[in-house]
């Protein structure tokens, strides 16, 4: 008599739903990190913090800045860093002249007071 394996479907269960999850994150058009303090008074404040945007870029000044217009109310203007790399989703290097005003890319930046300083951008097809 052939007995089932309640572990082999459990196995396979997860895998979906990685495989899954994996999709939906690809998908996203912003990653956001939150963190929480708590104060002495008990009182909690959470600080929310976005490291990637996806959008078409609206203007452009080479070397300089940039604002994407994403999916949010307004276009989000942007500023380089003192290092930007540019790379297609694969990770290849691109020529920085090869992004322009109407590019679709992502980008990575870091929040510097009220600034959006970008370190790599994200050639997108």
């Amino acid at each position: 008599k052939k007995t089932k394996h309640p572990m082999k479907k459990s196995i396979l269960t997860v895998a979906g739903i990685l495989a899954l999850s994996a999709t939906a994150a690809f998908a996203q058009t912003s990653t956001s990190t939150t963190t929480s303090t708590t104060q002495a008074d008990g009182t909690t404040t959470s600080k929310t913090v976005t490291t990637e945007r996806t959008g078409t870029i609206t203007e452009w000044t080479p070397g300089t800045s940039f604002v994407l217009r994403t999916e949010a109310a307004e276009p989000v203007h942007y500023r380089f860093s003192k290092t930007v790399s540019y790379v297609t989703p694969d990770g290849q290097v691109v020529e920085a002249s090869k992004v322009t005003k109407n590019s679709k890319v992502r980008v990575h930046y870091v929040k510097d007071g009220s600034d959006m300083m970008v370190d790599k951008v994200i050639v997108l097809p």
